[in-house]
């Protein structure tokens, strides 16, 4: 089981964080990943964090947004600074065994929390 938290609004330059949360009873070493989906678009594949990698797929995102792990709590914290209006999405938190860009290459995946960035 994965569970998301953290989201809501922000301006255009403002900082937001997400957190997701799995299960370690489902995971040994969990790989927790994120897709989101921009209104009128389908669903990407956003990042993944593991033990080994830190990956954000998403280019422009790359020197502002920042993911960290708390090993205790297998917690994937989704720092996002300077946010633009394009970051404005449903963020999905997924957990598995290995990083993928496919939704099914996870065995768990969260409810989906809302990112809104406007003025």
């Amino acid at each position: 089981n994965v569970a998301e938290s953290g989201g809501g609004s922000a301006q255009p330059g403002g900082s937001l964080s997400l957190s997701c949360g799995a299960s370690r009873s489902n995971f040994p070493n969990p790989v927790i990943g994120w897709f989101r989906q921009v209104p009128g678009h389908e669903r990407e594949a956003f990042s993944c964090n593991s033990i080994e990698e830190n990956i954000f797929y998403v280019e422009d995102v790359k020197d502002r947004f920042t993911m960290s792990r708390e090993n205790a709590s297998d917690t994937v914290r989704l720092q996002m600074n300077n946010l633009k209006a394009e970051d404005t999405a449903v963020y999905f938190c997924v957990g598995g065994l290995v990083c993928s860009k496919r939704w099914s290459g996870f065995e768990a995946w969260g409810q989906g929390i809302e990112v809104t960035v406007s003025s």
